[in-house]
């Protein structure tokens, strides 16, 4: 499983999602300001930051939190299925 955090630098919730994320093994960060973060995020469907989702081995999406902050327990949740 993959994590994959939408970030931007003037966005308020985003420290908190970093705070969320931070210690997951397979994560990746992408600043939607810079033009390689918002061409990962228009391939995810990503247009709000923050924006954490959680992907499975094939790359499929298997849980999405768009435009919210999510608990670090949530995603642990998810990535223990």
């Amino acid at each position: 499983m993959e994590v994959k955090l939408f970030v931007r630098e003037d966005c308020p919730g985003c420290p908190a999602a970093r705070r969320a994320c931070n210690g997951f093994a397979n994560l990746s960060i992408y600043d939607l300001s810079e033009p390689s973060g918002f061409a990962a995020a228009s391939a995810m469907n990503v247009d709000v930051a923050p924006s954490v989702l959680v992907l499975d081995s094939s790359g499929s999406e298997v849980a999405a939190w768009r435009g919210t902050v999510p608990e670090a327990s949530d995603i642990r949740a998810v990535l223990a299925n």
